[in-house]
């Protein structure tokens, strides 16, 4: 085991102080605060997948197909991050490659069942179920991690899950003709949360870019078997699309989310999800001019409020030996297993 520099940032993951042993995940209480450039990384990885959806429209490929370049393409871009924290991958054991293995899975049947509902239901109703993550994860942290909320935080949840409905009530269609696209967006949404459940946990040993790429290359595979199942096309003529598709939102914006999942609580990560929504009002409002409403602004403040709310939290117990790593993110730090 490497010991790490004292002046560069340790690999360890973020959340070995303050883990419950059943889910690796940190608690309200004790997990050290993660400081403004985290949350500003939380923030900027959910406006970046928010524009996911634009550019698989814009491709020619099938949506399957669009999920495949997005991983593949992402790949080079991931390896050289990973390189340069200094990935040894082969150091890995084998219940950790298990784990990143189902996660890489996962992600790719989460992107080819939402690819395909999308196609078969209203785009409100594919946000609505394909970001249940923002309800589920938080449980996950509160009956398996045991990661209880105070009661700022547990207002705060309650604020953005009346925020988020009237931002998707409005628009959402309740109607037999969308039932397959709505099962689709549901099946997404729900093996999303087990995605992050499972690189949560890879979190607590790896560096972020390190379990993003060695997941990434997991998901290659089972994408493209998907698209070809499906009679999908899969090679484009133009691939400006694609490429902005991989770099937006795998690389900047599961590359952020992936580091954000080792400094926040699930609590904090599921409201944070409520930002693709909101993202996505907006870019309606100001591209295809589809006009927000008073409650949909309303629904935009409730929220921004939640996300303050949980920004602010409680004053953490910092665990000492990382108590001067916290505040910083671990870009370049030299891997440890």
């Amino acid at each position: 085991m490497h010991r790490p520099d004292p002046q560069r940032l340790s690999s360890v993951p973020d959340t070995p102080h303050g883990l419950t042993p059943a889910g690796f995940m940190p608690t309200a209480q004790s997990v050290a605060a993660p400081g403004l450039i985290a949350f500003a990384a939380l923030v900027v990885a959910n406006v970046a997948l928010a524009f996911g959806p634009w550019f698989v429209r814009a491709t020619e490929v099938g949506p399957v197909a669009a999920g495949f370049w997005r991983l593949t393409l992402a790949v080079p871009f991931l390896i050289a991050l990973a390189v340069q924290q200094g990935a040894r991958p082969m150091r890995l054991g084998w219940k950790l490659w298990a784990g990143l293995l189902a996660g890489g899975v996962c992600f790719a049947a989460d992107l080819g069942t939402w690819h395909l509902g999308i196609l078969r239901t209203t785009l409100a109703n594919a946000t609505l179920f394909g970001n249940v993550a923002t309800l589920i994860f938080p449980i996950y942290g509160f009956l398996i991690a045991r990661s209880w909320p105070t009661r700022t935080q547990g207002f705060a949840l309650a604020l953005a899950a009346a925020g988020g409905a009237l931002l998707l009530g409005r628009s959402y269609q309740l109607d037999a003709k969308n039932l397959a696209g709505d099962l689709f967006c549901l099946l997404a949404g729900l093996l999303y949360t087990v995605y992050f459940v499972l690189m949560a946990r890879a979190r607590a040993t790896l560096a972020p870019m390190s379990a993003l790429t060695l997941a990434t290359l997991a998901g290659i595979v089972p994408m493209l078997v998907f698209a070809l199942a499906m009679g999908e096309r899969v090679m484009p003529t133009h691939w400006g699309p694609l490429i902005g598709l991989a770099l937006c939102s795998q690389v900047l914006g599961q590359g952020l989310m992936i580091y954000a999942l080792g400094r926040f609580t699930p609590l904090v990560i599921g409201i944070a999800l409520l930002i693709q929504p909101v993202v996505a009002g907006i870019v309606g409002w100001l591209v295809y001019g589809e006009r927000l409403g008073a409650a949909d602004l309303v629904g935009v403040v409730m929220v921004a409020v939640a996300l303050v709310l949980v920004r602010r939290g409680p004053p953490p117990e910092v665990s000492p030996p990382l108590e001067d790593t916290l505040d910083t993110p671990d870009f370049g730090r030299q891997e440890t297993v």
